[in-house]
């Protein structure tokens, strides 16, 4: 399929016939695991809230805060690039065990850090449990969803990745209000460790990936799962699983082969990173600061921008299926550049209007949640075929988190020297996505993980 084709009914494909519906059973297992994405949400954004407290706690410079907030997403890096070979060897749901651990650990380290060192250590394995989050979750959940529902499955997760920001600047907002800013940051840091523990007795419950118990030759194992998550003739699953096992015998990621897929998943996850977001989510408070809002105002604020990513995500849910994944990009990519053009020219006016950086920000981030922020995570779990899949999404989310590390230490130091016009950057990035998915992003919507070749 070359990349500006639309994908055939997936009924069409092979002669795969997509029998599983939307059942109890499917739609616990994915929001059990999307559990790790609400937390992959709140421990990135907890600090938001705390950076202030943290430079003054610990005597920081402007390029050591940059690290500090990066120590998490440098582990995330770690964390995705690691993942993809345990997932594949001891399985999806063992792997969600171990993501619970190390969020429960870093969040009550986080909390108890008596110096910076200690702190940074503890941020970072909080950020190798989001890496790992983010390549394991998607593909257990796309594992796990009949084909038609596939991508509002999937993005079950965004979705609870921008519930656990809304939850963290909450949270933030309340502890600063209720508690003196000496110990306020501790508890922004520990609270994490609640939601990281229900998440643990949670992932104890979900059901192994009935495509991994093919690959290791369980097909009775997967077979029941099938049964028992409601697939209508979980037979013919099996026998599509085990043809496209048949199918692959050198599952190498940098084929020619691949190179379609490779080649989308770097782009589409380097412009998730090029529009700003996590700079935007990571300083909310500091950029409403700079428009004239006070600090209770700069944070009030700051929960706005997390109800609206929520509510832009549940629109996309029911949006992704229905258009496709590119259609969404379009009109995202857009709305995203004038929003940030906005941010940014009002920031460079001599007196900011705070009105009009609220409307632009919030504008930026009802365009990226209903778009890429929905996109990108669905993308990356179903354009690589089986045989490279995990391999594939490892890739994506590492790249992901590269650019993340290095925009969220590089902006506070870019930001000062150039101030609003770093906005008007992101805003460039999104046009240059605009043309990155008219000319060369295939669409996935529609088509058979099984079937998966572009």
């Amino acid at each position: 399929m070359r990349p500006h084709e639309q994908p055939r009914d997936d009924r069409q494909l092979s002669g795969h016939v997509d029998t599983g519906r939307m059942s109890p059973a499917i739609v616990l297992s994915a929001l059990g695991a999307a559990l790790g994405g609400l937390l992959f949400g709140f421990d990135t954004a907890v600090i938001s809230g705390a950076t202030q407290a943290l430079q003054a706690h610990f005597a920081l410079s402007d390029p050591a805060l940059g690290f500090t907030v990066a120590s998490a997403l440098i582990g995330t890096v770690i964390g995705s690039l690691a993942a993809g070979a345990p997932a594949d060897r001891f399985g999806r749901r063992r792997m969600l065990l171990a993501i619970a651990v190390a969020y429960l650990v870093s969040s009550l380290g986080s909390g108890l850090a008596n110096s910076w060192p200690v702190l940074l250590l503890f941020r970072t394995l909080g950020g190798l449990a989001i890496g790992a989050a983010s390549v394991v979750t998607p593909v257990y959940i796309a594992e796990v969803a009949p084909t038609r529902f596939r991508g509002r499955l999937v993005a079950l997760n965004q979705l609870n990745i921008v519930l656990g920001i809304l939850l963290a600047f909450l949270s933030n907002y309340l502890i600063a209000r209720g508690m003196d800013v000496d110990v306020a940051w501790r508890w922004m840091l520990g609270i994490v460790a609640a939601p990281s523990a229900v998440f643990l007795l949670v992932a104890l419950l979900l059901p192994e990936s009935p495509r991994w118990l093919v690959v290791k030759g369980r097909s009775a194992d997967a077979l029941d799962v099938l049964q028992r998550l409601g697939f209508g003739e979980p037979e013919r699953e099996i026998a599509a699983m085990q043809g496209a096992q048949v199918r692959e015998r050198q599952p190498q990621l940098f084929q020619r082969r691949y190179a379609v897929p490779v080649g989308c998943a770097i782009a589409i996850a380097m412009f998730n990173q090029l529009s700003g977001i996590n700079a935007l989510l990571y300083y909310a408070p500091r950029i409403f600061a700079l428009g004239g809002a006070g600090t209770d105002s700069a944070m009030l604020q700051s929960v706005a921008v997390g109800g609206i990513n929520l509510v832009f995500t549940v629109l996309a849910l029911f949006l992704i299926d229905r258009f496709g994944r590119k259609p969404l990009l379009y009109v995202g990519s857009l709305v995203c550049a004038l929003a940030l053009f906005l941010v940014g020219f009002q920031l460079e006016q001599p007196v900011a209007d705070g009105t009009l950086i609220l409307v632009g920000m919030l504008g930026f981030i009802a365009a990226f949640a209903v778009s890429q922020g929905a996109v990108i995570w669905v993308f990356l779990s179903e354009v690589f075929p089986s045989e490279v899949r995990g391999k594939g999404q490892a890739l994506g989310s590492t790249t992901h988190w590269v650019m993340a590390a290095a925009i969220t230490w590089t902006f506070p130091i870019v930001a000062g020297r150039v101030g609003g016009w770093v906005f008007l950057f992101f805003g460039v990035m999104m046009l240059l996505q605009l043309v990155w998915v008219w000319r060369f992003m295939p669409e996935t919507n529609g088509i058979p993980l099984e079937e998966m070749r572009l």
